[in-house]
């Protein structure tokens, strides 16, 4: 197999002063969600070991917050690693968790001095404690900071994440704390690992694959939908702009009448 290199990332820009390119708005999404899809296919086009894709799609990470930021949107989850993802080979386990490690390491002083506060959602007692260790300190740092809320979705599977959110309504029932009839869909959203976040507006996957894959099933019942062909390595901010005028243009109805 080949050699790659793969380019080693640049600081994140100075935003404090950018011109946002939707700036003023009113049809900017609150919440984009990204299903970030195609880092395999990216590295097998080019004859590349997979962990070559991920190491790409890392970049677009770094690309994509920086997008967020420039263009006022105040919350981005990226759904970063699936409940699924631990069937894969060993291998490819052992280099996706490699990754986060250096990633959270040597991002987190970067996104704090541009405002990015970090959230975590899914069952992050799967991975190793240095790691769960790791998760807990970058939220403690960024804690304070209010320019943009990154919430990682790690080891996240939305129907797992409902089938939790039912236990713990009913452990509540049966020790006499919840009312059933009190139980509704505010109170349920409140149990799941998202309680406190805005619902995503826009859910945004690339590579060409058209459905949700387990992701925030919940909180996407009124998100409009965008995916594009586009492989995740080759995510930047072009991509995500055109994102964001697809959304600005949609008549957005939850579910009422046409005027």
């Amino acid at each position: 197999m080949g050699e790659f290199v793969i380019a080693q990332p640049q600081a994140l820009v100075d935003l404090a002063d950018s011109d946002a390119l939707l700036a003023g708005s009113a049809a900017v999404p609150v919440h984009v969600a990204i299903i970030m899809d195609g880092n395999g296919r990216w590295a097998a086009s080019r004859g590349l070991p997979r962990v070559a894709g991920h190491r790409a799609g890392v970049q677009a990470v770094r690309r994509t917050i920086e997008a967020a930021i420039r263009n006022n949107i105040g919350w981005l989850t990226l759904y970063a690693f699936s409940s699924e993802n631990w069937r894969r080979p060993a291998d490819e386990v052992r280099d996706l968790t490699g990754l986060l490690r250096r990633f959270i390491k040597s991002e987190l002083a970067e996104l704090g001095r541009n405002g990015v506060r970090l959230h975590f959602i899914g069952d992050r007692c799967r991975f190793d404690a240095d790691i769960q260790h790791e998760l807990v300190i970058a939220e403690a740092a960024t804690q304070d900071n209010s320019r943009l809320n990154l919430v990682v979705a790690l080891s996240y599977g939305a129907r797992g994440e409902i089938v939790a959110a039912a236990q713990r309504a009913l452990l509540e029932v049966a020790a006499g704390k919840l009312d059933p009839a009190a139980l509704d869909e505010t109170y349920f959203a409140s149990l799941l690992s998202t309680s406190g976040m805005p619902d995503p507006d826009l859910i945004l996957r690339t590579s060409g694959e058209q459905r949700l894959s387990n992701f925030l099933l919940w909180q996407s019942a009124y998100a409009e939908l965008v995916f594009t062909d586009v492989l995740w390595p080759d995510f930047g901010e072009a991509e995500f702009v055109a994102a964001l005028h697809e959304y600005a243009r949609r008549e957005r109805r939850f579910g009422a009448r046409p005027g």
